[in-house]
C-alpha cells in the first residue's frame, strides 16, 4: 500500500505540475502579447528565447485562414491530474476510513464517511455548474465571493465528520472536481465549436467562448489554493488546529491576492499591494496559531472507544491493563522524583511507549507499518527530549496523533505530555 501510495502520488504530482505549469504559461503569454500594429488577423505576437532557441508565437483574433493539419489540445495533463488524485483518495482515505477519513469518535460508519465523500465531489461540480450559468454568471466578481463561501462552508462542513486531513484534502477535490469539470464540460466543447465553425465556415457562437473564459478565470484563481491543500498535510498547524477551516479561508485569500498580483501586474501596476498583503497575511497566520496564541487542544467531549483488536495497537487489547514498563534504575528515581517541576518522566516514558512507540519505533509492533512513519522514533528517551516539539504539536495541540487514535491515547495522557514539555521536557 505505502508503495501504490508513492506510485498513484508522484503522478499526481507530474501530471499536475505539467497541468498548472501550461495554465501558467498560457497566462503570462496573453499577458505579454505585443499588441501594438499587429499584422492583419492577428491580435498580437511574443519573442521569446529558452533552452537555446529563440521563439516567435503569434495569436489569432479568431483563427488562421485555413487551419493547420496538427493543432495541439492541452486536455489529458487536466483529466490525469482529476483521476490520480481521486484513485488517492481511494488510497489513503477510503481503503481504511475509520482510521484515517473519519474523526477520531465518529459515530459514522465508513461506508457513511466515503458516501459523503463521494457525495460532496458529485453535488459541488452540479451546484457550481448552476450558479454560473444563473444571473450571477454576469457579475464575476459577485460569483467569486459566493463561491468562496460555499467552499469555505463546505470545508467547514467537512471539519464536522471528517479528520482534518480529510476536511482539507475533501476541499481540494472538490476544487478539482470543479476545475476539471470546467475543462471537460466547458472548455473543450468551446474550442471543438470553434474549430468546427472554422473549418465549416461558419460564424463562431460567440456565447460558447465566453463561458469557457469564465470557467478558465476560475480555474486560474483555484490553482494557488489548491497546491496549499496537497502539501498541507506536512503542516498539522493548519489542518490540525481547531480553527482549520479558518485558516483555510484565510490561506486560499493571501494565494487568491498573490495570483491576482501575477495575472494584471503586466497591464498595470494598481494591484502591485496585493503581494505583500499576501505575506503580511501568511506572517499574521504564523503568529496567531502558534503555541502561545491557541488553546491547548480542541475542546471535545469525552469519547468513548469500542476495544480494538490485539494486533491493531501492538500486542494488547485496549480494554487489557497496561503492560509493565521497566522500572528505572535506583539511582535515577531521586532525581526523577523532582523533575520538571513534578512531572515525573516515567510517567511520560509509559505513555509514549504505549500509545506512540507501536508505530514510531525502529521495530514497529503495529501491522500497519513496517518502518517508523517519517523516520520518527521514539525509542530511548534522548530521541523523546528531541522530538519534544513535534509530540507538542502533533499529540496535544492538533491531537491528531496517535492515527484515529488507534492506541486511544486519553485527555489526562495528553496533558501530561503538554505539562511536561512546558516544564522543559527533561528526563533526569
Amino acid at each position: 500500500m505505502e508503495w501504490l501510495n508513492l506510485g498513484v502520488r508522484w503522478i499526481h504530482m507530474i501530471v499536475g505540475i505539467a497541468w498548472i505549469g501550461a495554465s501558467f504559461y498560457f497566462v503570462w503569454l496573453e499577458n505579454n502579447l505585443n499588441r501594438a500594429n499587429p499584422r492583419d488577423g492577428l491580435s498580437g505576437d511574443l519573442w521569446a528565447i529558452h533552452g537555446g532557441g529563440i521563439y516567435h508565437l503569434e495569436k489569432y483574433k479568431l483563427a488562421p485562414p485555413t487551419m493547420p493539419d496538427n493543432l495541439h489540445w492541452f486536455k489529458w495533463e487536466a483529466y490525469w491530474t482529476w483521476m490520480s488524485g481521486v484513485a488517492l483518495l481511494c488510497i489513503v482515505f477510503y481503503a481504511n476510513p475509520t482510521l484515517y477519513l473519519l474523526a477520531p469518535g465518529s459515530t459514522l460508519s465508513g461506508a457513511e464517511g466515503i458516501a459523503i465523500g463521494v457525495g460532496s465531489l458529485i453535488a459541488s461540480w452540479f451546484i457550481y455548474d448552476v450558479l454560473c450559468d444563473s444571473p450571477l454568471g454576469k457579475r464575476p466578481g459577485l460569483l467569486g465571493l459566493v463561491l468562496f463561501v460555499l467552499v469555505i462552508g463546505a470545508c467547514y462542513g467537512f471539519t464536522q465528520v471528517f479528520s482534518g486531513r480529510g476536511a482539507y484534502l475533501h476541499t481540494g477535490a472538490i476544487l478539482g472536481t470543479i476545475m476539471v469539470g470546467n475543462v471537460f464540460r466547458i472548455i473543450m466543447p468551446a474550442q471543438r465549436a470553434l474549430v468546427a465553425a472554422i473549418a465549416e465556415n461558419r460564424t463562431p457562437d460567440p456565447t460558447l467562448p465566453a463561458k469557457g473564459l469564465l470557467r478558465s478565470r476560475h480555474n486560474n484563481y483555484f490553482t494557488l489554493p489548491v497546491l496549499f491543500i496537497m502539501i498541507s498535510n506536512h503542516f498539522p498547524s493548519t489542518y490540525g488546529s481547531q480553527y482549520n477551516w479558518l485558516i483555510l479561508a484565510a490561506i486560499a485569500v493571501c494565494a487568491v491576492l498573490v495570483r491576482h498580483y501575477f495575472n494584471t501586474r503586466h497591464n498595470s501596476h494598481k494591484f502591485a499591494w496585493a503581494l505583500p498583503v499576501g505575506a503580511l497575511g501568511m506572517i499574521c497566520l504564523a503568529y496567531v496559531t502558534g503555541p502561545a496564541q491557541m488553546p491547548r487542544g480542541p475542546e471535545v467531549a469525552k469519547i468513548e472507544y469500542q476495544p480494538l483488536p490485539a494486533t491493531a495497537i501492538g500486542g494488547h487489547r485496549a480494554d487489557e491493563p497496561k503492560p509493565e514498563v521497566a522500572p528505572a534504575p535506583a539511582e535515577a528515581a531521586p532525581a526523577q522524583a523532582s523533575n520538571a517541576g513534578g512531572v515525573d518522566f516515567d510517567k511520560v516514558h509509559s505513555v509514549i511507549q504505549e500509545r506512540c512507540a507501536v508505530c514510531h519505533s525502529a521495530k514497529p509492533t503495529s501491522p500497519l507499518f513496517s518502518s517508523a512513519p517519517a523516520g520518527i522514533m521514539f525509542d530511548t528517551p534522548q530521541q523523546i527530549q528531541q522530538l519534544a516539539p513535534r509530540i507538542q504539536a502533533q499529540a496535544v495541540t492538533a491531537q491528531i496523533m496517535p492515527l484515529g487514535n488507534i492506541t486511544q491515547m486519553t485527555q489526562q495522557e495528553r496533558d501530561l505530555l503538554g505539562q511536561w514539555i512546558d516544564k522543559g521536557a527533561q528526563t533526569n
